[in-house]
C-alpha cells in the first residue's frame, strides 16, 4: 500500500516562531520517506494542508501542489510498469521534470546572470571565461545536470585544459602548460556563486559545491614573485620617450610599487580623495574589487610619477600596460616576468623588509583578513633560508 501527503517539520526540530521544512511524506508498506520540497513556513502558517497568512502564500501553494503532483504521478507511472518503487529515483524524476519545463537551460539562465553582476572587469573576465569552459565541456547545460558528480567530472575536464602557445613556441617544441590551480579555483568559485543564487531564486534545491566543501583547493600560494630591492632599483632607472606609452607603464608600474595600489585601483585614482597634512598625501579609501577599506599615502616615488602626470594618472589597457611591461622587465634584465599583480606584491614585501608590522601592511593593501597578508612574510622567511642554506654549502666545502 501506497500513500501520500504533505506534512510540517516531520523530526519536530523547528523552535517556536521559526521556519520549518515542507516535506512530501510517501510511505510505502507502512515505512515512511520523506521528500524536501524546499518550501519554508512557519506553523502558523500552515493550516490545513495548504499555506495561509503570508503575502507569498499564492506562489508558494503553486510551486507546492506542482512537486507534490508530479510525485504522485511518478509513483502510478511506476506502478503501471511494475517497477518498485524507489522514493530516491522518484524524487530526482520530479524534480528534473520541473527543471526540464523552465523556459531556459541553465546555461541560458548563466549567461543571463552574469550580465547582471556588476563586478569588476577582471572578476567579470572571470565569469565569462567559466562561461566558455563550461559551454566546451557540454556536460552540464540542463539544471539536472547539476550533480556532484558532473562537478567532479568538470573538475577533472579544467585540470586538461592548456594555456594557449605562442607559434615561436610551438615551432621551439616546447610542451603546452595546463591552466593554474588558481585559474581552477576561479572556476569553481563563479560557478558556485551562480549556484547559490540559483538556490536564492528558487531554481534549484539544492547547490551540489555545499556536498562538496574544502575538495577543490586554490593552489599553491605560498610561491610569490616579487622584485628584490636591486630589480626595483634596476627598473626605475629605465628611461623610455616621454609620452611614449613605455613610459606611460613604466611610471605606472613605479607608481604602484609605491602604493600597493591594483590596477583597477589605479584606474579610479583621485588626487582629491587624498588629503595633504603639510607633509604627506594620506587617504583612507575602498578597494574596487573587494570594497574593503584600505589606508594609502604616497611616498616620494609616487608622488614624483603625479607630478610627471599633472596629478593624474597614466591611463592604459590592462592589456597594453602588461605588454609593455613583459618589454620593460626586458630592459632591465629582470627575470621575473613583469604584469600589473607582481607591483603589489612587491609593495608588500617592500614595506615588510623595511620593518613595517604585517598588521599595518594589511590595511595598506585592504586585505579581508590578516592571513593573506601572512604569505608574504612566510615568502620573505623562506628567501632568508635559501641565503642560510647557501652560506652553509659555501662553508661546508670550505671544511
Amino acid at each position: 500500500m501506497i500513500t501520500t501527503a504533505i506534512v510540517w517539520d516531520h523530526r519536530g526540530r523547528t523552535k517556536a516562531g521559526c521556519e520549518g521544512p515542507l516535506e512530501v511524506r510517501v510511505t510505502v508498506d507502512r515505512k515512511p520517506y520523506y521528500i524536501n520540497t524546499g518550501i519554508k513556513v512557519r506553523k502558523t502558517e500552515w493550516k490545513a494542508g495548504t499555506i495561509v497568512n503570508r503575502p507569498d502564500a499564492d506562489s508558494l501553494r503553486t510551486r507546492l501542489n506542482i512537486l507534490y503532483h508530479k510525485i504522485e504521478s511518478e509513483i502510478n507511472a511506476a506502478i503501471e510498469d511494475g517497477r518498485i518503487i524507489d522514493v530516491a529515483d522518484i524524487k530526482r524524476r520530479a524534480w528534473m521534470l520541473i527543471a526540464d519545463e523552465s523556459s531556459t537551460s541553465f546555461l541560458e539562465w548563466c549567461r543571463d546572470q552574469i550580465d547582471q553582476l556588476t563586478h569588476s572587469g577582471g572578476t567579470m573576465q572571470h565569469y565569462q571565461t567559466m562561461l566558455t569552459r563550461l559551454n566546451d565541456f557540454d556536460t552540464i547545460r540542463r539544471w539536472q545536470d547539476l550533480t556532484v558528480e558532473n562537478i567532479y567530472k568538470w573538475d577533472a575536464y579544467l585540470h586538461k585544459i592548456t594555456k594557449p602557445q605562442s607559434d615561436a613556441d610551438i615551432k621551439a617544441g616546447k610542451p603546452a602548460e595546463p591552466i593554474s590551480d588558481g585559474s581552477i579555483y576561479n572556476y569553481h568559485k563563479c560557478l558556485k556563486a551562480l549556484l547559490n543564487r540559483a538556490v536564492l531564486f528558487d531554481r534549484l534545491q539544492q547547490n551540489p559545491y555545499d556536498r562538496l566543501k574544502g575538495k577543490f583547493k586554490r593552489g599553491d600560494r605560498e610561491r610569490i614573485d616579487f622584485l628584490t630591492d636591486e630589480e626595483m632599483k634596476a627598473f626605475e632607472s629605465l628611461h623610455p620617450v616621454a609620452g611614449s606609452k613605455m613610459a606611460m607603464a613604466r611610471d605606472l608600474f613605479v607608481f604602484q610599487l609605491y602604493t600597493g595600489l591594483s590596477y583597477s585601483d589605479t584606474q579610479t585614482f583621485d588626487i582629491g580623495d587624498y588629503k595633504w597634512d603639510g607633509k604627506v598625501w594620506q587617504h583612507v579609501g575602498e578597494r574596487i574589487k573587494t570594497g574593503v577599506p584600505y589606508v594609502s599615502q604616497l611616498l616620494p616615488p609616487a608622488v614624483k610619477v603625479l607630478e610627471r602626470y599633472d596629478w593624474k594618472i597614466p591611463r592604459l589597457s590592462n592589456a597594453d600596460y602588461n605588454r609593455h611591461l613583459k618589454s620593460l622587465g626586458a630592459m632591465a634584465e629582470i627575470a621575473t616576468p613583469l604584469h600589473s599583480h607582481l607591483a603589489r606584491h612587491t609593495f608588500a614585501t617592500y614595506m615588510l623588509r623595511n620593518g613595517a608590522k604585517i598588521e599595518n601592511v594589511s590595511r595598506m593593501l585592504g586585505h579581508t583578513n590578516i592571513t593573506q597578508t601572512q604569505r608574504y612574510a612566510k615568502v620573505l622567511a623562506a628567501s632568508v633560508h635559501e641565503d642560510f642554506d647557501r652560506v652553509a654549502e659555501k662553508l661546508a666545502k670550505s671544511d
